[in-house]
């Protein structure tokens, strides 16, 4: 069946099929090659996008700047202090005015309600570049990247994710997982599992695709056979950072180790990680809980991280040209 995803706009990957996910890594495999070989042709020529960040980042901003140049478009950077957004003027406000000018929205915030309703009254394709709930373009991302490593089909991968199972990277990647039949699954404490409505949703998509959930407190069984071992940071951008204490000793058992990845059984496992990381202490962040904790790295060692198993910037280099392929199929000419 023919894929069509013109005029639609990506909030959550609920909101395409898993035909469409698959078009999507398709579509990037194909723009990159095109970019590498220097014989892209512009598909957005005229098109002018918003991107609209109430949270700072590195690689979506320049994953949806570079993309939207490459293809010959046009961008409007709105930071946290660049607008009246929640100031002056409300969301639903700020979506009709910006869908009368804009072709298309990028949206980085808070809330995902914040997100819908952005999509609801702007008239123009909004993209979901990071939500308390969930990340999608990370995802596709990452999805491209593990079919660049391995010469399984997503639909036989084993991918395990390891820390905060509520947070939305991990929840995101569960949720495509499901979608395109991979067998997840997530390890932490009891308390950071994600909630029992939304292990019953990804389950019962799985039930449809071959998707396979295991949610568990237990790093051994969770990684034994894993293609791709996964983490991210252990508090999320919002959260207090008085949590830092109760996180840290939450969470350093299932910090990803040389004997983590040795555990897999398979010497081909990826180590993958959304990034930033705090595997050293080379960073503020990083200096400041190494000084009050004496730890010199969070959920990943730096003998991982800098391991030849460690994918984390080519995961950095797709998240560009999977957000790509959206504006391509989304608003291209």
């Amino acid at each position: 069946m023919p894929i069509n995803l013109r005029g639609r706009s990506l909030l959550t990957l609920d909101d395409y099929s898993p035909g469409d996910i698959r078009f999507l890594i398709r579509l990037a495999a194909e723009l990159k090659a095109a970019k590498q070989a220097g014989t892209e042709r512009p598909k957005l020529a005229g098109r002018n996008i918003a991107l609209i960040f109430e949270k700072d980042s590195t690689r979506t901003r320049t994953g949806f700047e570079v993309a939207a140049y490459d293809q010959g478009a046009h961008v409007t950077y709105l930071g946290p202090t660049g607008s009246q957004i929640g100031h002056k003027e409300s969301m639903k406000d700020t979506a009709r005015v910006l869908g009368r000018i804009y072709d298309a929205i990028e949206y980085r915030g808070f809330g995902q309600k914040t997100a819908e309703e952005l999509a609801a009254y702007a008239g123009v394709p909004v993209y979901n570049g990071l939500t308390n709930e969930t990340h999608p373009t990370q995802t596709l991302g990452d999805f491209m990247t593990m079919r660049e490593f391995t010469h399984k089909h997503l639909s036989g991968l084993v991918v395990v994710f390891l820390g905060d199972g509520r947070n939305n990277v991990a929840q995101s990647l569960a949720l495509g997982a499901a979608k395109v039949g991979i067998d997840m699954r997530i390890a932490a404490p009891r308390s950071l599992w994600p909630d029992d409505g939304f292990i019953g949703h990804l389950r019962a998509l799985g039930a449809e695709t071959g998707g396979r959930l295991t949610v568990t407190e237990d790093v051994a069984e969770a990684v034994r056979g894993a293609d791709f071992v996964y983490t991210d940071v252990w508090l999320s951008m919002g959260e207090d950072e008085a949590a830092w204490a109760d996180r840290i000793r939450e969470l350093t058992p299932y910090r990803v180790t040389r004997d983590v990845m040795v555990a897999t059984g398979n010497p081909h496992t990826k180590f993958m990680h959304c990034l930033p990381a705090f595997h050293n202490a080379e960073t503020e962040v990083g200096a400041d809980i190494a000084k009050r904790f004496g730890i010199d790295c969070m959920e990943v060692t730096d003998e991982v991280f800098e391991s030849a198993a460690s994918i984390v910037f080519d995961q950095a280099e797709n998240r560009m040209h999977t957000i790509k392929a959206i504006l391509v199929a989304t608003i291209g000419g």
